[in-house]
């Protein structure tokens, strides 16, 4: 199958929407099936009809997951036809917005990406715009005197400036928004980054002239791989997100049509169009479900896509970084804000005029959330099972002086359970054929040290599922308790934890699973083997969480960047290690009347 083209909206875009739709939904039914009619063997109650009802729900996931993987494998990814060959005519804003984050470090990257940017000899057309949250007076001390040592030796007044906010009304959604009511009309395109973004200015140059190219296209996100990565748990996402994303991602594209995905960084958008169409509304009520829009991004690109704006992602764009969370603990945290932003899209799935997939991409969201606890629920109703269950009968037939056994369902059992573990092993098992024969595997080990990766992360991901099973569930219930969890900053540098600060964060996980095992002895021993795998993992989840949080100590997980850092890597800690030298050290306290 070739890839799909960005205009591509016909019977292409809708045959792999529907290829993906079918495939799980029929997943997801032979799963309650098989389920039904290993839990009735015994006789059916309305207990059989909820796990059944709870395993096909689940299965629906995990199957639509495994088959935009699939879908993936069907291509390569390449450049859209269309592209700017002459001189760039528009001018474009580079975003970081920050918020209480280290200027040192955030000012380094700017740095690195301007200069990053004069080797691509299109520097006069791109300005940086420093928009601050910073609620800190200490660290927004820094940040302008920072910003002036940046300017002054960027030689970029003019080209550079900074703005700190009063108010962070609406967080970063706002921060953008007042960015663009005031300033976005000097410029044609906007580069949205994170506090924790690095682009190669190749990269940027090329998402401008494939802009430029597309007069009908609103926005463009790129696929972000992380760097930097130090501890066992940050090891293993960056090798998830250079092996396998690249193959999901292209799934998504090859569905997505006009209406694709926006992750709220590293994405260039039109400014015209976004300041047109991306007014966010206020909700009425307070938070959680009211008040301003958390995950704004996605709604943003409904919202282009709304008014007649293409939304594209080009999965072949290379260049573009960020970092991730270090520990298990700081995942969860931003994971708790990405949930409550997500069940906030719980009142905008019928907002008037948006597309049917924008809708669909909505309850996708919010089903990423609710989908742990169907899980947890199934795992309940199963323990409570044997309570509800009828007697055997084994005289059924009157007429008949012979007992009747029920059948042994045990093989069904066993194939339900290898069918949905197989859901979660057989894309990536496929990811590794393939980029062994591509020759894509060479940057992570080769072959061999491609699968030995990918067996150890599969054991890893299931070690440490259980335990972000609760996190997430106890994400869900805090917000459907309309329990606000507020924007937390995020932590960077090096995220490693000790056992009492693990304990401290996960014992109520422990004890979770000290209570499933107890009342699966008690009330459904036969169920005592199945509930290990899961049981097991909470008990010992401050272990786990301490223990993933520490440096490696073996060379798993290798991605390409480990033999040879990016070249915006490289920039980046070369002006980090000049400003951080003793005789550097200290910025000018002068400030430069600059503002944005």
């Amino acid at each position: 199958m070739e890839r799909l083209g960005a205009s591509n909206t016909g019977a292409e875009t809708f045959f792999a929407r529907l290829m993906v739709l079918a495939a799980s939904i029929v997943a997801a039914i032979s799963a309650g099936l098989v389920f039904y009619s290993y839990g009735t063997a015994d006789g059916p109650d309305g207990v059989d009809v909820v796990r059944a009802a709870l395993i096909t729900i689940s299965t629906w996931w995990l199957a639509w997951g495994a088959a935009q993987g699939l879908l993936g494998l069907t291509t390569r990814a390449k450049p859209p036809a269309a592209r700017h060959e002459g001189p760039i005519r528009g001018r474009t804003v580079i975003i970081v917005p920050v918020y209480n984050e280290d200027p040192q470090v955030t000012f380094a990257r700017i740095a690195a990406m301007d200069a990053s940017l004069v080797a691509t000899n299109e520097r006069a057309v791109f300005h940086f715009a420093v928009l601050s949250d910073t609620r800190n007076d200490l660290i927004a001390r820094d940040e302008r005197r920072w910003f002036a040592r940046l300017v002054l030796e960027r030689n970029a007044q003019g080209r550079m400036f900074y703005r700190r906010r009063a108010q962070n009304t609406g967080k970063k959604a706002g921060n953008l928004e007042d960015f663009i009511a005031t300033s976005g009309a000097a410029y044609d395109y906007g580069l949205i980054l994170d506090a924790d973004s690095l682009m190669e200015g190749a990269t940027i140059v090329e998402m401008v002239r494939r802009m430029e190219a597309d007069p009908g296209l609103g926005l463009l996100q790129s696929l972000p791989k992380i760097v930097r990565a130090r501890s066992r748990f940050g090891r293993a996402m960056q090798f998830s997100a250079a092996f396998y994303s690249p193959v999901f991602a292209r799934g998504l594209a090859m569905m997505q049509g006009r209406t694709g995905p926006f992750w709220g960084h590293n994405a260039l958008v039109r400014i015209r169009a976004f300041a047109e169409s991306c007014g966010l509304p206020v909700l009425s009520g307070p938070p959680p479900f009211g008040g301003h829009i958390l995950s704004h991004d996605y709604v943003e690109a409904a919202l282009l896509a709304r008014a007649g704006w293409r939304v594209r992602l080009d999965d072949d764009l290379e260049g573009s970084f960020e970092e991730g969370p270090e520990n298990i603990i700081d995942h969860a945290k931003r994971d708790r804000r990405w949930c409550q932003g997500n069940l906030q899209h719980m009142r905008l799935i019928t907002a008037p005029g948006l597309w049917m997939w924008s809708r669909f991409v909505f309850v996708q969201g919010i089903f990423a959330y609710v989908a742990p606890v169907f899980w947890l629920a199934f795992i309940l109703a199963s323990i409570a099972a044997p309570h509800f269950a009828p007697g055997p009968d084994y005289f059924p037939n009157p007429l008949w002086p012979f007992p009747v056994f029920p059948p042994d369902a045990t093989f069904k059992a066993v194939g339900l359970a290898v069918g949905v573990f197989g859901l979660l092993i057989l894309p990536k098992l496929l990811i590794v054929i393939d980029a062994t024969a591509s020759g894509r595997a060479a940057g992570h080990g080769g072959g061999w040290g491609a699968g030995i990766s990918t067996l150890s992360e599969l054991a890893f991901s299931s070690l440490t599922a259980p335990i972000f099973l609760l996190f997430q569930t106890r994400s869900v219930a805090q917000v459907l308790m309309r329990r606000d969890g507020g924007w937390p900053a995020n932590n960077r540098g090096d995220g490693s934890l000790s056992i009492a600060e693990s304990w401290s964060a996960s014992w109520w996980i422990t004890a979770t699973g000290a209570l499933a095992l107890a009342m699966t002895w008690v009330w459904a021993p036969a169920l005592l083997l199945w509930m290990l795998p899961v049981a097991v993992p909470m008990l010992l989840a401050p272990v786990i969480i301490a223990w993933s949080s520490l440096a490696p100590l073996t060379r798993l997980y290798r991605v390409p960047s480990d033999g040879h850092l990016p070249p915006i890597v490289q920039l980046h800690d070369s002006w980090l290690a000049r400003w951080s030298a003793p005789a550097a050290s200290d910025p000018p306290t002068e400030f430069t009347r600059l503002n944005a």
